[in-house]
């Protein structure tokens, strides 16, 4: 077949496009070749569009197949957490709506649906223990973030400064964070017991006391003891987090405020906490849903007491269960815990997406 030189222009166009466009791969289809090769001017379009559609399915192929790889990759973790974290609670949040004590456990012909019982009588049960641990659980919670943010601040900016042994300090702070819970609390209880403890005989040396104290037979120094503890070991935690924010801000943006006479309380106010700020709310948020949930350290130092004084919501949905066997309502107890800390949880993951958003 012979083609004038209109033809043949448009035949050589349709070449030279198709080669630097890498259409002889393998992905393209016979058609696609039949074109090239048979060089019809009046299919040239059609060599265009054909052309097109093959590198975006090109691209959609390589889009599937890489979810498809993520797919893979996360469904080892998807399975874990429906086993062991999302099938226990679904099983926990059936137990708390069924009538379950040490005589039924065993028996599932007698656990009887109750419903919404077990968390009325929670609430609404003279003298009610959940109310108080509620209560108590926000007292400790809110003390205890509230001096290891300002502690930990504070050594941040220190350890932040390049000077003689830095490092060895700063190493020595995370000591009370790489403890066990159990044996910082441990610790703590020997250091406030009224015989021989390390506090009293500080107090008696300075002359604030007379005579040794019952830090944790008092209701209110109990919560104290507890606070001072959580605070010791939540420090480091705090302090690394902060740091790792201070880092991210550029020297020179600490040595125009210099230039501009800016005073150092004046640098910290209007520049360093500005720009850390997502690591502030970080720590804050994850330091909540850490202390709230505080078990094994109450737990070894008071078990909750004197009279429930130190109960949290934590020990007191463990007793409910383990010590006095009434499982429903232990499971109601640790469901309520569940959700408040859900509730927080919610919370951070919408300002780190509103975050992500400014940036």
């Amino acid at each position: 077949m012979k083609y004038n030189g209109k033809d043949a222009s448009l035949c050589e166009a349709g070449r030279s496009f198709l080669k630097l466009n890498d259409i002889h791969e393998s992905a393209h289809t016979d058609r696609q070749i039949w074109f090239i090769h048979g060089c019809r001017p009046e299919f040239s379009d059609i060599i265009l569009t054909t052309t097109l559609r093959g590198q975006k399915n090109e691209k959609t192929r390589k889009l599937n197949s890489g979810a498809k790889m993520g797919f893979l990759f996360a469904l080892p973790a998807a399975i874990y957490m429906m086993v062991f974290i999302g099938y226990p609670m679904i099983q926990n949040l059936i137990l708390s709506f069924k009538n379950v004590d040490v005589y039924s456990f065993a028996q599932p012909d007698n656990q009887v649906f109750v419903g919404l019982q077990n968390y009325i009588e929670l609430f609404t049960s003279g003298n009610s223990i959940l109310t108080k641990s509620i209560a108590n659980t926000l007292i400790f919670t809110v003390g205890s973030i509230f001096f290891q943010f300002i502690i930990g601040f504070a050594l941040a900016l220190l350890f932040n400064k390049k000077f003689a042994g830095c490092s060895f300090f700063r190493g020595m702070t995370m000591i009370s964070w790489l403890l066990p819970v159990t044996v910082a609390g441990l610790l703590f209880k020997f250091m406030f017991a009224s015989s021989g403890g390390i506090i009293n005989q500080f107090l008696q040396s300075l002359h604030i006391i007379d005579q040794p104290m019952e830090w944790l037979l008092h209701p209110k120094s109990a919560m104290v003891a507890i606070i001072v503890a959580n605070i010791w070991i939540g420090i480091p935690f705090n302090m690394m987090l902060l740091i790792t924010g201070l880092t991210t801000i550029p020297a020179e943006v600490y040595e125009s405020c210099s230039l501009d006479g800016a005073n150092k309380i004046q640098t910290l106010v209007m520049v360093t906490i500005p720009m850390i700020k997502p690591a502030i709310m970080s720590v804050l948020t994850l330091g909540f849903v850490y202390t709230f949930k505080v078990f094994d350290l109450v737990w070894v130092m008071t078990k909750g007491g004197p009279i429930n004084s130190t109960e949290l919501v934590s020990t007191y949905a463990y007793r409910l269960s383990f010590e006095e066997f009434q499982f429903s309502k232990g499971a109601a107890a640790a469901n309520i815990l569940f959700l408040i800390l859900l509730v927080v949880g919610v919370f951070y993951i919408k300002l780190i997406n509103e975050e992500e958003e400014i940036m």
